[in-house]
């Protein structure tokens, strides 16, 4: 298994599930700023989170392609 595989499809996953919960969080209260709660400030840092596993494993990816 090439090095950087894991962190980058953990990223994926991470990032989709945040994602899935900034978009559940919208329908519930919509796209007013002041109706945000703390579960929009946590699906950020979700999709924060994976989206940085995926440039980490991305860079892995592409220093040991051989």
């Amino acid at each position: 298994m090439r090095e950087g595989l894991i962190p980058t499809v953990l990223g994926t996953v991470v990032t989709a599930a945040g994602t899935a919960l900034e978009i559940n969080d919208m329908r519930k209260h919509g796209t007013n700023v002041k109706d945000k709660e703390v579960v929009s400030l946590v699906a950020a840092g979700i999709v924060g989170f994976g989206l940085a596993h995926v440039v980490l494993g991305t860079i892995d990816l592409v220093e040991h392609r051989r």
